[in-house]
């Protein structure tokens, strides 16, 4: 009984620790888990917020991501890290390159823009991969079924930059 007891106070205990670990690893996400939070997006994405965006992994300094898009959003650009995505469900036009149009900084120090001005079109849809390298403007200017993407970010050194 005495073993039931320390054993259950140390997974209380380990379990506690692990919820109190802001930065946690996650490096596993089943099939059934991804279903799971397509349907969560499904559910609680706003109608007039163009990316629900979801954990699928981390693994500091990674984090992979699973983007809901049912409406179109701002274009994107990301200095120090380059995107990769694969298309899990939908179809759209990407477009990358050229340069964003109404630029702003976000918070991450990234850059927003309204759209791309020059940008190579190129039709994803389910099962495609592609990569988008650091400080290339990108973004979707059609969706036409809703796009379902795993998004990893891969932090690049800036060149010229001192280490």
């Amino acid at each position: 009984m005495r073993t039931i007891v320390v054993s259950f106070a140390l997974t209380v205990f380990a379990g506690s620790m692990v919820a109190q670990s802001p930065a946690a690893d996650h490096t596993y996400t089943s099939a059934a888990d991804v279903q799971a939070l397509m349907a969560k997006a499904k559910k609680d994405r706003k109608p007039d917020e163009a990316n629900f965006s979801q954990p699928l992994l981390t693994l500091a300094p990674y984090r992979a991501n699973m983007e809901y898009r049912a409406v179109l959003g701002t274009f994107s650009v990301h200095p120090k890290e380059a995107e990769v995505f694969y298309v899990i469900d939908g179809a759209g036009t990407l477009v990358t390159g050229g340069k964003l149009v109404n630029q702003t900084e976000t918070k991450g120090g990234g850059l927003s823009g309204t759209s791309v001005e020059g940008g190579t079109s190129r039709q994803v849809s389910k099962g495609d991969f592609f990569i988008v390298p650091e400080n290339t403007p990108h973004g979707f200017s059609t969706i036409s079924q809703t796009l379902v993407l795993m998004t990893l970010h891969v932090p690049r050194p800036v060149p010229g930059a001192a280490h």
